[in-house]
């Protein structure tokens, strides 16, 4: 069992979390007042347009873009309960860490006739509670869902379903059917309703503690009702907790030997919150008063700066490079300075050796960068069969320690891993990067060849309309060195096409590839 730490760095305008496990850092949760995440959050919205053909509609929620709402999620029942009460290992939309399958279609043998069409459900105009499952991405708008679920510490509540489910990590009976008449006691007496999930960290709690959490659900839904009737769409009902609470409802566990937080204030906070939820680690929530950044002192910014770079070393001197695009994450394995023995039988093995540990690494790099979606891993080719096999099996036996849903497919003879993880947010690069300027996003820039012809092609266009005039050439040094160097045969060509000599001036505050031609004389 790892050790765990956690670091919290908090300001009036950001919030940044970093998990520590082991004294690496295996995942970086940031977030910023004025960019604040909605997944979770519950909506009175207004149905804005109808898609028949898509099966579909958007809901205007009152963001920048429309939420888009899938007739599954609209109504979507939770198939096979047995089965719902498994795994703990779907995030729900409000983050937590329970099975509820949303959106999942109708079990066919016990449908009695055909589901409901979008256009039979929904009409323009209509309002319409929505619950946040995926925050926007992109150019995408919310994924919203219908049947919303809200976490707390030991249950999950769901108020559009009428069922007591249990984790089925609670595998004794006893403690089961202790937990189920509990939740149920409480239903009969306060008239709630609603469907419930036992987590998993409610196994062997005192009866208070869970009647703690169904009392708070009793009350937060009672107040939703009451905000959606007095409001007008689009409207807030329900805003998720801030990401300092949501991760210590969700990952505090006795692995923990410390919180550590540079911030008064949110010190008291957590260390209250800690006292009600797990008394027994409040001695552990410290307060960090050095001058010196938490982040810096732990080695996080470091991470973090590494985590934007597209090529991280790994320790043999082997090396992956990390490439997302708008349909996937491309991961290359390459063995860079790492080439062992030259032997055919050798270098299998080094091949081998350095995969394997490329694997750990791009793991890690996955859970700290939050991708999500499809990542296509392409290790370095190996001729045996047995070590892509020991190469995919290392794949998802490493996926085990990350949270985030993933499956992995391995792709024979091709030296690939698909790998399909949740994603219900932005990744790191998004929330810290924008696109470049200069490239927008290329992540290239015209060659200094290229400059110097695209200057020759303009002098020629305009040298019909110079009357005689000389010309003065600004641009970037780099560009005024090519023409003196590299590309000379270029710029005797621009005072030919001309007649007459050209002034270089070099200007630093000009970008590489701008440049200015001023008639003089």
């Amino acid at each position: 069992m790892s050790i765990k730490e956690m670091i919290i760095s908090s300001s009036a305008h950001e919030t940044r979390v970093a998990i520590l496990e082991d004294d690496q850092v295996a995942e970086i949760f940031i977030e910023r007042e004025h960019q604040r995440g909605v997944v979770g959050n519950l909506y009175k919205g207004r149905v804005s347009k109808v898609l028949p053909g898509m099966q579909s509609a958007f809901v205007d929620l009152g963001l920048e873009r429309d939420g888009f709402l899938y007739v599954s999620d609209v109504i979507a029942t939770f198939e096979e309960f047995d089965r719902l009460e498994t795994d703990e290992d779907v995030s729900a939309p409000g983050g937590n860490g329970a099975s509820v399958r949303q959106g999942g279609r109708r079990d066919r043998e016990r449908d009695k006739g055909p589901e409901p069409k979008i256009e039979e459900l929904l009409k323009e105009g209509q309002e319409i509670i929505v619950q946040v499952a995926k925050e926007p991405l992109g150019t995408k708008g919310a994924r919203l869902t219908s049947h919303a679920t809200m976490p707390g510490r030991f249950l999950v509540f769901m108020p559009t379903v009428d069922h007591v489910g249990v984790s089925r990590k609670i595998d004794s009976r006893e403690e089961r059917s202790r937990l189920r008449g509990i939740v149920r006691e409480f239903r009969e007496q306060n008239g709630f309703t609603g469907g419930v999930i036992i987590r998993t960290a409610a196994a062997s709690r005192p009866k208070e503690d869970i009647v703690s959490d169904l009392s708070y659900f009793h009350k937060v839904w009672t107040e939703i009702r009451q905000k959606s009737e007095s409001s007008r769409a689009p409207a807030v009902v329900y805003r998720e907790a801030s990401l300092v609470a949501k991760l210590l409802r969700d990952l505090l566990t006795e692995e923990y030997s410390a919180i550590r937080i540079d911030n008064e204030q949110e010190y008291r906070r957590v260390f209250e919150l800690i006292e009600r939820i797990m008394p027994s680690l409040a001695p552990k929530v410290k307060l960090y008063n050095k001058e010196y950044p938490i982040f810096e002192e732990y080695g996080v910014q470091a991470e973090i700066d590494r985590a934007l770079r597209s090529k991280v070393w790994l320790k043999s001197g082997g090396s992956i490079v990390i490439n997302q695009t708008e349909a996937l994450v491309a991961i290359d394995v390459n063995t860079g300075r790492y080439v062992g023995k030259k032997t055919a039988g050798r270098l299998e093995d080094t091949i081998l050796k350095t995969n394997l540990e490329a694997v750990k690494e791009i793991v890690r790099q996955i859970r700290l960068r939050d991708l999500g979606g499809i990542i296509v891993l392409d290790f370095i080719d190996m001729e045996e069969k047995k070590n892509r096999l020991k190469v995919f099996q290392a794949v998802e036996q490493e996926l085990r320690k990350d949270r985030s849903p993933s499956k992995a497919l391995q792709v024979s003879d091709f030296g690939l891993v698909i790998i399909t993880r949740k994603r219900v947010k932005q990744s790191l690069e998004r929330v810290l990067t924008e696109p470049c300027p200069y490239c927008l996003g290329s992540a290239v820039i015209k060659s200094r060849s290229t400059i110097c012809y695209e200057i020759l092609s303009e002098v020629k266009k305009i040298s019909a309309d110079l009357n005689g005039q000389s010309l003065v050439l600004r641009v970037n040094p780099d560009i005024a060195r090519a023409l003196k160097d590299e590309e000379r045969a270029v710029f005797k060509e621009l005072k030919q096409s001309i007649g007459r000599e050209i002034a270089v001036k070099p200007d630093v505050q000009l970008h590489h590839e701008q440049f200015d031609l001023m008639a003089v004389g």
